[in-house]
């Protein structure tokens, strides 16, 4: 089973390609045009161990939100395709994460239904050149697109560490419910 997928999404503020490889090593190209976003992008391809190449180009003169909402979207849509029918899945996981001063905390059930419950209060406007209200509005984008419930909560000082610490906890709960442990849809229903 492979489980690979490579989108892409034009519009008249972005253009950006994503191939995604969910049984990677956590191989990673990425350029999103925001340094500190292109970070926590690599921090997840390494901790969920999925590669990952995201090349996008964005209006950022105007601000990082369409660039950052537009990836989201897209980063949902590969993995809807690249998760499949979801035959064996774990389905559900979570993972804490600590980093220094923070602990985050994120959930994740790849139910085929979405949600997102991100409570993430970070205490500047920028965490290095990427608008922190936008962590937010990022996951909120995955899950529509890619079908799944995400619950986040985060603490701590410093808004670097507590980003990249959800990021982490994301990438972490991303491994765990991904992995196929039987050949079974994990639902009473039968589907997802």
């Amino acid at each position: 089973m492979t489980r690979n997928a490579n989108v892409s999404r034009k519009t008249s503020e972005t253009d950006i390609n994503i191939k995604m490889n969910l049984d990677g090593i956590g191989e990673y190209n990425i350029s999103t045009g925001v340094n500190f976003f292109n970070h926590m992008l690599e921090s997840f391809s390494k901790h969920s161990m999925v590669d990952l190449d995201i090349q996008a180009t964005g209006d950022i003169e105007i601000d990082d939100h369409h660039t950052i909402e537009d990836i989201g979207i897209l980063l949902g849509e590969a993995f809807d395709e690249a998760i499949g029918d979801k035959k064996g899945i774990k389905r559900m996981a979570h993972a804490i994460v600590p980093m220094d001063d923070s602990v985050a905390t994120v959930a994740i059930d790849i139910s085929g239904r979405s949600y997102c419950n991100m409570n993430l209060d970070f205490k500047n406007e920028k965490i290095g050149d990427m608008t922190s209200d936008v962590v937010i509005h990022f996951f909120e984008s995955f899950a529509s697109s890619a079908k799944v419930n995400i619950y986040g909560t985060v603490e701590g000082a410093n808004d670097h560490h507590k980003a990249e610490a959800v990021f982490k906890a994301f990438a972490k709960s991303i491994k765990e419910a991904v992995k196929v442990e039987h050949d079974q849809i994990p639902s009473t229903k039968g589907v997802l």
